[in-house]
C-alpha cells in the first residue's frame, strides 16, 4: 500500500476563504465614554461655585423716620373749591379762561347771551322815564290845586265864595296829592324793575367767587348753560376752580390707630409725584365720624409751607411723628435692611452685587463694602459707606449673607 495521499484527501485540507473572518472586538467606546465623564467631573470640580443668595436694595431714608408712630395714605384736596355756574339760562358767548388760569375774586370768567335781558332793561328804563313824566304832571296838578285852594279861601274870607265851593277845591287838591304819591310809587316800581333786569344781566356775567386757579373747563363757547343741567345738550358749571392756598391732605387712619393721632401733631408728607421731597405739616382736624365700610377716620393735614408744585388730587403718604422735626432730620441718608449687615475681616460690611455683561451672559459677583452702621430708621438701618462713593441708592446687596462668601464669589438670585 502506498503512503502518498490521494487527491480527494488533499481537497479536504483546503482553506475556505469565502467565509468572513471573525472580527476581534476592542473596548474603545467604553474608554471614550469614561474619558468624557472624567473630563466633565474634573471641569465641575475646577469650575467656580455659584452661590444662590437673596438680594435687597440700598434705599434713601431720613432721620425723621425714627420718630414715626404710624403712616396713612390719602390725597391732596383743596378745602375751598367751587363749580362756578350761573343762575341764568342761555348760550355761552364768551369764555376768558382755560385750565390753569389764575383768576382774582370778581374777575369775569365767561358771559352768557344777554340780548333778551338787555332789551328788558331798555324797556324798564323807558318805563322809568314815563313814570318820571307822570310824577312831574301830578306835581303840577297838585301845585295848581293848592293854589286854587288858597285863592278860594281868600274869596271865602271876602264873602264871595261859599264854604261848599272851598271844600270842593280842597277835595281836588287832596286828589292831586294822592295822584302825586301814586305817580311816585309808579316811578319807584319802574326803577325797581330796572334793577331787577340789571341783576338778571349780572347773572349772565360769570365771575370768580374767590382768588384761585381754574382746574377744569366744563363748557365751551356755544354750549347752552342752565342751572339745572339735566336736559340733554346743556351744561351746568362753566369751570371748576380751587383756592390753592387751602390745599390739605386728607388721609385715612385706621380706627385702631386713631389713638396715635391728635390735632396739632407734627407730620411728614411725601407725594408720589415728588418722591425726593419731604414736606413738614401738622394735623389740622380729625373728622368726628368713622367710615363704617373701611373702618377708618379721615384726618386733615395742613402743610406748614405750601409748594407751587403741589396740586389737587395728588396721592400722598403721611407719617405721624412722635415729636417735631427739623430740616436736618429730612436730609437723605443711605440705609439697608439690618439683615444685609455682615462681618468680614473683623469689619462691618455689606456685600454689594456687581453684574458684568447682560442677558444670558451676565455674570454676578460680590464685593465687600465697609460701612459704619448708624441709627435705626423704621424698618431699615442707616449706613455710611467707606469711601463715601462706594455705595449709592439703588445698588443691590446680599440679604442674610453666609460665611462662605468671599470677594469675587459668583452668586445668583435665589429662587423664591
Amino acid at each position: 500500500m502506498s503512503d502518498t495521499p490521494s487527491s480527494s484527501s488533499l481537497n479536504t485540507l483546503r482553506i475556505d476563504r469565502s467565509a468572513p473572518a471573525a472580527r476581534r472586538r476592542r473596548p474603545w467606546g467604553w474608554l471614550a465614554l469614561g474619558g468624557a465623564v472624567a473630563v466633565g467631573v474634573l471641569a465641575w470640580l475646577l469650575s467656580p461655585k455659584v452661590t444662590p443668595v437673596q438680594t435687597t436694595a440700598v434705599v434713601t431714608a431720613a432721620a425723621s423716620q425714627q420718630h414715626v408712630l404710624l403712616t396713612a395714605s390719602g390725597y391732596v384736596v383743596a378745602q375751598r373749591r367751587a363749580a362756578v355756574a350761573s343762575k341764568a339760562t342761555g348760550r355761552l358767548v364768551e369764555l376768558h379762561v382755560r385750565e390753569g388760569s389764575a383768576v382774582r375774586q370778581g374777575e369775569l370768567i365767561a358771559r352768557i347771551d344777554a340780548s333778551d335781558v338787555q332789551a328788558a332793561i331798555v324797556a324798564a328804563e323807558a318805563a322809568v322815564r314815563q313814570a318820571e313824566a307822570g310824577v312831574r304832571q301830578a306835581e303840577v296838578e297838585l301845585a295848581n290845586a293848592q293854589a286854587e285852594v288858597v285863592r278860594s279861601k281868600g274869596l271865602q274870607a271876602q264873602g264871595f265864595v261859599s264854604p261848599q265851593a272851598v271844600d270842593a277845591v280842597q277835595t281836588r287838591a287832596n286828589a292831586a296829592q294822592a295822584a302825586v304819591a301814586s305817580a311816585q310809587a309808579g316811578l319807584a316800581a319802574a326803577r325797581a324793575q330796572v334793577k331787577v333786569q340789571q341783576v338778571a344781566r349780572d347773572f349772565t356775567e360769570i365771575r370768580a367767587p374767590f382768588d384761585g386757579v381754574v382746574l377744569v373747563k366744563n363748557a365751551n363757547v356755544g354750549d347752552v348753560i342752565t342751572p339745572l343741567s339735566s336736559a340733554a345738550g346743556t351744561q351746568g358749571a362753566v369751570v371748576t376752580m380751587a383756592d390753592m392756598t387751602t390745599l390739605e391732605v386728607e388721609a385715612d387712619v385706621s380706627e385702631g390707630s386713631l389713638s396715635q393721632a391728635r390735632i396739632g401733631q407734627p407730620v411728614e408728607i411725601t407725594l408720589d409725584a415728588l418722591p425726593g421731597v419731604r414736606f413738614i405739616g401738622q394735623v389740622g382736624s380729625i373728622v368726628p365720624t368713622v367710615d363704617r365700610a373701611k373702618a377708618t377716620v379721615t384726618t386733615k393735614v395742613r402743610f406748614n409751607q405750601l409748594d407751587p408744585r403741589v396740586l389737587p388730587e395728588m396721592s400722598a403718604k403721611v407719617a405721624f411723628l412722635a415729636q417735631p422735626i427739623t430740616a436736618a432730620d429730612q436730609q437723605p441718608l443711605l440705609a439697608v435692611p439690618p439683615g444685609a449687615l455682615a462681618q468680614h475681616a473683623g469689619q462691618p460690611v455689606v456685600w454689594r452685587i456687581v453684574t458684568e455683561g447682560a442677558g444670558d451672559a451676565a455674570r454676578m459677583t460680590v464685593q465687600p463694602v465697609r460701612v459704619k452702621p448708624g441709627r435705626k430708621l423704621g424698618e431699615v438701618q442707616e449706613v455710611t459707606p467707606e469711601p463715601a462713593d462706594a455705595l449709592k441708592s439703588g445698588d443691590k446687596v446680599v440679604l442674610q449673607p453666609g460665611a462662605a462668601l468671599e470677594p469675587g464669589s459668583r452668586v445668583r438670585p435665589a429662587q423664591p
